[in-house]
């Protein structure tokens, strides 16, 4: 084996986590992000000053995201036609084992983050995520999205602002957050309304993607008491094989909701004041082939 192989094959494990966690977050897409990985290291090799290049990590991070940012343009139109609400992909633990999988990043790949990273253009995401998930300076990233050091500082300090995102404990969180969940899916399949509707803000959301592949609500679905009619609804419509399994999905505790072996729903969650503020239901197959393909 040719030592260029060898030591492609190296950079491929070292950093193969690292760039699929950055072109998931950009992307909320499992399949985009594995290409976009695939890609990155095919472009790489066929560098032929490789010796030229200073930093690998940076320019290998350099390649992934501005094919995101290619990517999240020319697929803009894609995206506003999609039938009824756009979800991220679910993505087990298995994929989050890189760099930035502490708890205080852990958080930046939860359904609800990845969702409010939706209100960013594609470079403020670029931008905001090296700097706040993967902390490289802002010298390092001017080179990434071809902007000034300054340029850059702004735009990260406008979309922070912009998103209005705190920080948070998560590792104290996640723990509590379980416990609740847990407790919420034994309410679910006791039928306890009265238990359900006591762990949901009063205003809270329900958003269900199924990208017009299966029957899903087309939009979301506000306030507790909607929203436990229309889960005890479907509780009644699951066949008798169905089970709900506690799992750690987007960094976050979930529920897989599995017929015959089949992964039907995978659901998420947002908290706030220690309730459920939204709930979010991925319906479309499309979106679940990961739990197929892992079996998890």
């Amino acid at each position: 084996m040719k030592q260029e192989n060898i030591e492609l094959e190296q950079l491929y494990t070292e950093y193969k986590s690292l760039l699929f966690s950055l072109a998931y977050r950009m992307l909320g897409s499992v399949m985009d992000a594995e290409d976009i990985v695939h890609e990155a290291f095919l472009t790489f090799d066929k560098v032929e000053d490789k010796q030229a290049i200073k930093n690998v990590k940076a320019y290998l991070c350099k390649i992934t995201t501005n094919r995101c940012i290619d990517l999240l343009r020319s697929s803009a139109h894609k995206r506003e036609t999609y039938v009824g609400t756009w979800l991220p992909e679910p993505v087990g633990e298995e994929y989050m084992q890189d760099p930035a999988t502490s708890y205080y990043r852990k958080e930046s790949v939860t359904t609800a983050y990845l969702m409010l990273l939706q209100q960013l253009s594609e470079v403020e995401r670029a931008v905001f995520l090296l700097r706040e998930v993967f902390q490289y300076d802002y010298d390092e990233i001017a080179s990434m999205v071809d902007k000034s050091s300054t340029n850059c500082r702004q735009i990260f300090y406008r979309a922070k602002k912009s998103l209005g995102y705190e920080e948070t404990d998560y590792r104290k969180e996640y723990t509590q957050f379980s416990s609740y969940i847990e407790r919420f899916t034994t309410a679910l399949q006791k039928g306890e309304v009265s238990e359900v509707l006591q762990m949901l803000q009063k205003d809270a959301i329900f958003f269900s993607d199924g990208g017009g592949k299966v029957k899903a609500a087309l939009n979301p679905i506000y306030s507790a008491e909607r929203i436990v009619q229309l889960l005890f609804n479907l509780m009644k419509k699951l066949p008798n094989e169905t089970l709900l399994e506690l799992k750690e999905v987007n960094g976050g505790p979930g529920i897989i909701v599995r017929t015959n072996g089949v992964v039907t729903f995978v659901v998420t969650f947002e908290f706030e004041a220690r309730k459920i503020k939204s709930i979010y239901m991925v319906a479309n197959p499309d979106k679940l082939r990961a739990f197929h393909e892992n079996k998890q």
